[in-house]
């Protein structure tokens, strides 16, 4: 019988896990992440990772799986999802993928290109610079470097940004030259359902996460992180915005509306990502119903 890995995609906030939750336990499957945010386990106010109730709901994968100093990329993603989903389909023919992480998300349904190993200085160092001069100091150095990545890349994301320099850096050549879009043949039918609601409301649904992020604590769940503030995984959002703060330099108000800001930046550069992919099918996040038979549908 064929296999299917139905992904549930959409901006942040817009109500992915929810939607992910219904739809397992309608297919009575199991759950894997690809939120790049919550693999890890120090990181859990800013990540907005499901609560204990939801992942007592259904079985997870791939969520708390990594220290925050870790080295992980999209390619290790592939790799450990892969293996994940092997073992979940001996014993059913559905799994539920989520996430807002579009890079993730491809990395598994097409795969992706190998990339050569790195150091861990090549990568301190460029978080160092982040730190120190800013992102478009970054940028501009790729610009130099890989002006064929350039005209492509997210230039507000600091991961891509300095994962293409660390390549760069460690063998001399550009990083679009490891890159060949051709996809991988895999052992399951893919079914992309995308989130989306009104821009007015989804902004105002961002905002109020971080608002009640604030009340759980998040200033002092970072303050706690904050000697690892040059590891890959604190340079996101609801992180990087609070060591300006801690160093005197702004407002805790300043930091809240950076986090807000910068939130409703990545979910519309989330929703340029998902919208390049014509096979993703567009819901409403409450239109359970309609997602269900859609599902049902492609499956028959």
């Amino acid at each position: 019988m064929d296999k299917y890995l139905i992904v549930i995609m959409g901006p942040t906030a817009v109500g992915k896990t929810e939607v992910a939750i219904n739809i397992a336990k309608e297919f009575k499957t199991e759950i894997v992440s690809a939120d790049a945010r919550q693999f890890y386990k120090e990181m859990n106010i800013g990540t907005a990772k499901p609560s204990d109730e939801q992942l007592k709901e259904v079985k997870h994968h791939l969520i708390n799986s990594l220290n925050i100093i870790d080295n992980y990329n999209a390619g290790s993603f592939e790799k450990d999802a892969l293996k994940v989903l092997d073992s979940i389909y001996k014993h059913h023919n559905i799994v539920v993928m989520v996430g807002g992480s579009g890079l993730y998300i491809n990395a598994v349904c097409y795969g992706i290109d190998e990339m050569p190993e790195t150091n861990t200085d090549t990568r301190i160092s460029l978080s160092e610079k982040y730190s120190k001069e800013g992102l478009q100091s970054l940028v501009d150095e790729l610009k130099q470097v890989d002006p064929d990545y350039y005209e492509k890349v997210d230039k507000a994301n600091p991961h891509r940004i300095i994962r293409a320099l660390e390549v760069f850096r460690n063998t001399g050549l550009p990083y679009s030259t490891f890159l060949n879009k051709e996809k991988k043949l895999r052992p399951f039918k893919v079914i992309k359902i995308g989130l989306d609601m009104d821009r007015k409301e989804l902004y105002k649904r961002i905002n109020n996460r971080v608002d009640l992020m604030i009340e759980k604590g998040l200033e002092k769940e970072v303050k706690s992180l904050s000697d690892q503030k040059l590891c890959n995984s604190m340079q996101t959002v609801g992180y990087s915005e609070w060591f300006d703060y801690f160093d005197g330099k702004i407002s805790i108000d300043r930091v809240i509306e950076l986090i807000k800001q910068n939130s409703r930046r990545y979910a519309k550069r989330q929703m340029t990502w998902f919208r390049k992919d014509k096979d993703i099918k567009w819901f409403l996040p409450e239109k359970r119903d309609e997602i269900v038979d859609n599902i049902k549908e492609e499956i028959k």
